[in-house]
């Protein structure tokens, strides 16, 4: 078996990817470094070709299925024409119908960016579809979940550096003494964590809690923020230099 069998195209030019044989130890015993090395080389490459192409047929596709939308009058896609329109397109191509839902899902993610950048948010708000695109969500929640990781890791540093006083003894034993911690690594691991926090509130979007949110849900929101307001006042006493005469 040549190191360029699972690349090579067929007679008419393309690759059958369900007819691609799946390489097994025992077909490369007596194959040396250098063979093994070419080998993956050109499998790596193709893959990469194969992922590149499938993207741009992916992003192809997704235009074409905006552009119906926009002949029928219907940029959500819901409508009976709209919907048989497309089913009947996916029903002829004969593909197994778990690789159809596949490819379905990653063309509504390239939908929904697309309808973004041609609609304008008064366009989309009145055809009830969000603001912001499936890849700007996809940013936001990793945003979030950074800031979330960042908060637990600082957190973490901030208890294991701050001194701990000393706690009192019990009747008939010792104080355990005062922990001295790390007075220096504490400060800055108080001001990394007033930091994260601050980046955490801003991720609150207005646009959501002003339109998404029940009345029910605003009011827990909003204790939950007035708690934090109070905390908040209560450091500032800390940080702020006292008045004159105080």
């Amino acid at each position: 078996m040549s190191s360029s069998e699972l690349t090579r195209p067929t007679r008419g030019g393309d690759v059958d990817l369900d007819e691609l044989p799946t390489l097994q130890l025992e077909d490369l015993a007596q194959e040396s470094e250098d063979a093994l090395v070419a080998r993956g080389s050109a499998l790596a490459r193709r893959y990469f070709e194969i992922e590149g192409e499938a993207t741009t047929l992916l992003k192809n596709l997704a235009v074409t299925q905006v552009a119906l939308r926009i002949k029928l009058d219907d940029p959500r896609g819901n409508s009976a024409e709209y919907r048989a329109i497309v089913g009947d397109m996916y029903r002829s191509l004969n593909i197994p119908e778990d690789r159809i839902t596949r490819v379905q899902g990653s063309v509504r993610w390239h939908v929904g960016n697309l309808l973004r950048r041609h609609m304008t948010a008064r366009e989309l708000e009145a055809n009830g579809l969000k603001p912001t695109s499936p890849l700007e969500r996809l940013q936001d929640n990793r945003k979030v979940n950074a800031s979330l990781i960042k908060a637990a890791l600082v957190s973490k540093d901030v208890a294991a550096s701050t001194p701990k006083p000393a706690k009192r003894a019990e009747k008939g034993e010792e104080a355990d003494p005062a922990d001295a911690g790390q007075p220096v690594k504490a400060t800055a691991d108080h001001l990394r964590l007033a930091e994260v926090a601050k980046d955490i509130l801003g991720n609150l979007d207005r646009n959501v809690i002003k339109k998404h949110m029940t009345d029910g849900q605003r009011a827990k929101l909003d204790a939950e923020l007035h708690a934090m307001e109070r905390k908040i006042l209560s450091l500032r006493k800390l940080t702020q230099k006292p008045t004159s005469g105080a």
